[in-house]
């Protein structure tokens, strides 16, 4: 996203993480936020019990600050909190509930992690990171290799290292990380762990978003159930092709595996029961940030369910009400036959055509008729003089603008700008004014140009006369100039 003035100060009237950042009471309400949803990992919350989460936060503000702060009771604050001017709660009701709910809105959780980055670490660790990088590069670059013998030999170098360290390890030399390595890698761990709590609740909103577009539609759908279905079917399936959604699917199958769980817990106690880690006084939740990946991710296959039930609905819907309307045609034909059984009209009531086979005999049909062939007479075509001379036909000039273009890029390499006649005179015209309004042409069309007007070049190219003789032309033009 380009950071420019008009782009920031859309979002400064726009986004509700600014409008947040921006409110007086961000302090209060960025820190209750922070204690109630992001600190436990709490996805949903009642109104009832965050209302009174909310109380106790005010009364102890308001002995410590006077009684006249935050004057506002604390429901009326949160409906204030959820509404479309503010964007930072979401109000809705849970399926089967009649009571309101409330969750953090991915632009509030953006706006209090960057309050905490906002605070002075006592360690900063940059080690691990740079390794993370350089593992990341690694990965591209083989993943993306398509020749087997450079991804063989790439393999072979592996084992290698690894038969190394093995044999360096079996002769006593044992290499271990030391305490500001692991509290680097640590603190990495926690900071990607939080972020990836963030990333679930942005996917989330984004299937909701869908969801809520669905519902819209099939209120106001008027058309056929293939028409819609098609439409709707076909946004889900981008969502859950693009980026996005193949990388949470990915995520969420890989963490679906017990084994992987199980993996995940040994190694969490292992490294929270080091004592270098045990220094940074880590979160009790660490320890089972897994199962809060699980419950977030199980939030958003909910989302996804909820898309599946409002189509399963809209179909019932639908053909209940084709059955409906199936069952009144036939109940009307009933009725009026009954009423006609007694007082029977006079004529023919209706008429049904007589069931028997068309039969078409082999002779009845028409037999082949052959096309109508043209008679081409073979006639000798009159010509004119054989003295025309045809070489005007073969002196057609044709201008390469692909191999102008790459001139002018090559002499934009070493310089910031050049301008017009440089370029004639680097390279001298060959086809003379034509190949002089190409230049012009790919100046407005494919390079960024600017015209001096104050200043004027000359630019000179070598011709063939109709006699056959080299003569010079030149033409005077306001100064061109090619920009990189």
């Amino acid at each position: 996203m380009s950071l420019d003035y008009f782009t920031l100060d859309l979002l400064r009237q726009n986004h509700p993480a600014w409008r947040l950042l921006n409110s007086p009471h961000a302090p209060l309400i960025a820190s209750f936020l922070h204690r109630v949803f992001v600190a436990p990992n709490q996805r949903l919350i009642a109104q009832a019990d965050l209302t009174e989460a909310l109380e106790d936060e005010l009364f102890g503000l308001r002995e410590r600050l006077g009684g006249g702060t935050f004057p506002k009771p604390a429901l009326e604050s949160l409906n204030d909190w959820a509404g479309n001017d503010k964007g930072w709660l979401r109000k809705f009701y849970r399926q089967g509930s009649d009571e309101p709910y409330f969750d953090l809105t991915p632009a509030t959780e953006k706006a209090i992690a960057w309050l905490g980055g906002l605070t002075e670490r006592a360690f900063v660790g940059t080690e691990s990171r740079l390794l993370t990088l350089f593992e990341l590069l690694k990965q591209i670059s083989e993943g993306s290799e398509t020749e087997p013998a450079t991804r063989i030999t790439e393999l072979r170098k592996r084992r290698a290292d690894i038969d190394a360290e093995i044999a360096r390890i079996e002769a006593g030399d044992l290499t271990l990380l030391d305490d500001t390595a692991l509290k680097d890698r640590f603190q990495q761990f926690t900071a990607l762990a939080r972020e990836l709590l963030g990333d679930f609740r942005e996917v989330e909103h984004n299937f909701r978003g869908l969801d809520r577009r669905v519902r819209e539609r099939i209120a106001l759908w008027e058309g056929g159930k293939g028409e819609l279905l098609e439409e709707i079917m076909g946004e889900r399936d981008a969502i859950a092709d693009s980026d996005q959604g193949r990388s949470f699917r990915a995520f969420w199958d890989f963490l679906m595996s017990s084994r992987r769980q199980e993996e995940l817990s040994a190694l969490l106690g292992k490294v929270l029961a080091l004592a270098p880690v045990a220094e940074l006084k880590p979160d009790a939740r660490l320890r089972r940030v897994h199962y809060d990946w699980l419950e977030a991710g199980e939030h958003t296959q909910r989302t996804v369910a909820e898309l599946s039930r409002q189509l399963r609905r809209f179909l019932d819907d639908q053909a209940w009400l084709e059955n409906r309307r199936i069952m009144e045609i036939l109940h009307g034909i009933e009725a009026k036959a009954l009423s006609l059984r007694e007082i029977q009209p006079t004529g023919e009531v209706m008429s049904i055509a007589e069931a028997c086979a068309d039969i078409e005999l082999p002779m009845e049909r028409p037999l082949h008729t052959p096309s109508v062939k043209p008679r081409i007479a073979s006639i000798v075509p009159e010509t004119g003089d054989d003295d025309i001379d045809a070489a005007a036909l073969f002196s057609q000039v044709v201008i390469d603008k692909a191999q102008l273009a790459h001139h002018i890029r090559h002499a934009l390499q070493d310089k910031a700008q050049i301008t017009l006649a440089e370029l004639c005179r680097s390279r001298s015209l060959q086809h003379g004014l034509a190949e002089l309004v190409a230049y012009l042409q790919l100046g407005g069309d494919s390079f960024k140009t600017t015209v001096d007007e104050n200043a004027e070049d000359v630019i000179v190219w070598q011709t063939v006369d109709g006699e056959g003789r080299e003569v010079s032309k030149q033409a005077k033009l306001p100064r061109v100039i090619f920009v990189r």
